[in-house]
């Protein structure tokens, strides 16, 4: 009776090890053959934008690379949160990916206080797709002629001059509160719903000063419509050449990136984050990818998955000492 009873378990053993390998082939073999089906890209911003238009232009090449189908779902709203946040719970096998951007990764968790997702816990980064540098503008007709210029006459009479923005905690808001923390100005912050109707409001006159993502910015400074003082970026830009970096005035900590990559959620097999870097990768160097980045005076990404963790925690670093020592708040 013992010998049918070992008999038994050892058959037992034999059957559960045979399903579980049966399990887990399929798994295995589908992470390999990824993708199978259509993939849905994830922006987390309004049709129009910029973060809208490059993932439009990358879809059809990296579906090409892929071999399926990629279409853009936008999900605006709350500063990036509704999307990214959307990214984080979705099912993480590789068919919903997303744009993940600078303000959810990296100021939104410090600038909120609480955020329906972990960045960092929640996310896993697939590959930095660009980073755009700013440019402190001003009206052609405005008396000021520099940042020397803006300086004393924020320091002459503190509290009056203002500076627009394209809403709490984007890249035109830190860069300008990064400006004022460094240089201990006292400029009045005006929000605006979007980077269009603050610039706007600039060339109208009802602000004296904002921070522009260079594509936002290149139309006006071109057509003599507005002036650029200082450009965010470590060297100059090859568009606006007459322009000086900060770091050229002497003024090397502001240097900012309005960056944005990819993520899926956290639990996406490797090989599909290998799969999906790469393929991420060749689209950025194909001319039609490439020149649409360039020719807005941003700088291409690419790198593996890790380097772009080390940027969001780099920046999250940051972006979060910044908004402790100033008590920036969201109102």
């Amino acid at each position: 009776m013992g010998g049918s009873t070992i008999h038994t378990h050892t058959s037992c053993m034999a059957a559960a090890l045979a399903c579980a390998c049966f399990a887990t082939g399929p798994a295995q073999g589908a992470d390999e053959a990824y993708p199978v089906r259509t993939i849905t890209l994830i922006v987390s911003y309004a049709a129009g934008g910029n973060a809208d238009l490059r993932m439009r232009q990358f879809a059809p090449v990296l579906g090409a690379l892929l071999g399926k189908p990629v279409i853009v779902d936008n999900k605006p709203g709350a500063g990036g949160n509704i999307g990214t946040d959307y990214i984080a719970k979705a099912a993480p096998d590789g068919y919903t990916i997303g744009v993940g951007s600078f303000a959810p990764l990296a100021v939104n968790k410090s600038l909120f206080g609480k955020l329906p997702f972990d960045p960092q816990r929640d996310l896993l980064p697939v590959v930095l797709i660009e980073k755009g540098p700013m440019v402190l503008m001003t009206r052609t007709d405005s008396p000021f002629k520099s940042v020397a210029d803006v300086i004393t006459a924020a320091k002459a009479k503190p509290g009056v001059l203002s500076i627009a923005n394209a809403g709490p905690g984007g890249a035109h808001h830190l860069s300008a509160e990064l400006f004022k923390d460094a240089l201990g100005l006292d400029i009045i912050d005006v929000p605006f719903k979007g980077g269009a109707p603050a610039s706007t409001a600039l060339l109208g006159g009802q602000v004296d000063l904002m921070f522009e993502q260079t594509y936002g910015a290149l139309p006006s400074i071109q057509s003599g419509k507005a002036r650029g003082l200082a450009v965010t970026s470590a060297q100059r830009i090859s568009t606006i050449p007459n322009i000086p970096t900060f770091g050229e005035l002497g003024y090397k900590s502001i240097e900012v990136s309005n960056w944005m990559g990819i993520v899926t959620p956290r639990g996406t097999p490797p090989s599909v984050v290998t799969r999906l870097n790469a393929a991420f990768n060749k689209a950025l160097v194909t001319p039609e990818v490439r020149e649409k980045i360039t020719g807005q005076s941003n700088i291409p990404g690419g790198g593996t998955a890790e380097e772009f963790t080390q940027l969001i925690n780099a920046e999250s670093a940051r972006w979060g000492a910044l908004i402790a020592r100033t008590k920036i708040k969201v109102e």
